[in-house]
C-alpha cells in the first residue's frame, strides 16, 4: 500500500510528522508521499515559498524510511488540487495498488467543499486521522456507502473505501509556530531542529500571519 498526506506544511512540524510515522507503520505503509500544496484551494498563499516549505519537508524527513518528500504539486499550474495529485500518483501504479489518502479531521469536515471530491475515491482510499474517541456524525449515503469498519479491507481494492483511524493528537498548530517566531520566541521541541535551521537560514515568519 502507499499513503498519501498532503499540507501547506507552513512550517512541518512534529504533529505531521508523528501522526505520518503512526499511519505508516499501522497500515504497513511500503511508502508514505508527503506533498506540500503549491497553492492551496481554500485557503490564502502560505506566507513561506513552495519551494521553501519543500526545502524545510525534505529536510525533516530525510532520515526516516519510507517517507518521500513529493514535489508534484510544485510542478504544476494552477491550484493544488488533490484529485489530480492521486491521478498522477495512480498513473505510476500498479491498478491493484491500494493507494491511500490521509486527511485530519478538520480537512474531512469541508471534503465536500474539495474539487470533484467524489472522484477521489476512485482514485484511493480516504483514511480520516481522528484524535481518540472521536465520533462521527451521520454521513452521507455517499460516504456512508463506502465506510470500512477494519482497516484490513483496504488493502483488498485499491480505491473506494473511507476509514477513520485513531492517531496520537499532538497539540502543534503550525500557526503558533509562526506566531511564537514572529514574537522572537524559539520554537525549539515543536518541530525538527533542521527545519528550525532552515527558517532562521530564510528569516521566515518574521511578522504575524494567520495564514
Amino acid at each position: 500500500m502507499i499513503g498519501v498526506y498532503g499540507g501547506t506544511f507552513n512550517p512541518v512540524h512534529y504533529g505531521h510528522l508523528r501522526t505520518a510515522l503512526e499511519v505508516k507503520e499501522l497500515f504497513g505503509l511500503q511508502r508514505l508521499h508527503l506533498i506540500p500544496c503549491r497553492l492551496p484551494a481554500h485557503r490564502g498563499q502560505p506566507e513561506a515559498d513552495a519551494e521553501i516549505r519543500m526545502q524545510m519537508l525534505a529536510a525533516a524527513v530525510a532520515d526516516t524510511p519510507g517517507f518521500f518528500a513529493d514535489r508534484r504539486e510544485l510542478e504544476r499550474d494552477g491550484p493544488s488540487y488533490m484529485v489530480d495529485t492521486l491521478a498522477a500518483l495512480r498513473s505510476e501504479l500498479a491498478d491493484d495498488t491500494p493507494l491511500l489518502l490521509f486527511i485530519g479531521a478538520d480537512a474531512f469536515a469541508g471534503l465536500e467543499r474539495w474539487h470533484r471530491w467524489q472522484r477521489l475515491f476512485e482514485l484511493a482510499h480516504v483514511v480520516v486521522m481522528t484524535r481518540p474517541g472521536f465520533l462521527h456524525g451521520p454521513l452521507p449515503d455517499f460516504l456512508r456507502q463506502r465506510l470500512a469498519d477494519d482497516s484490513r479491507l483496504l488493502s483488498d481494492a485499491p480505491a473506494g473505501r473511507i476509514y477513520f483511524q485513531p492517531v496520537t493528537a499532538l497539540a502543534i498548530s503550525a500557526t503558533e509556530i509562526r506566531r511564537l517566531i514572529a514574537a522572537g520566541r524559539s520554537p525549539q521541541f515543536l518541530l525538527p531542529d533542521r527545519v528550525i535551521a532552515l527558517i532562521r537560514q530564510h528569516q521566515l515568519y518574521q511578522a504575524t500571519t494567520d495564514q
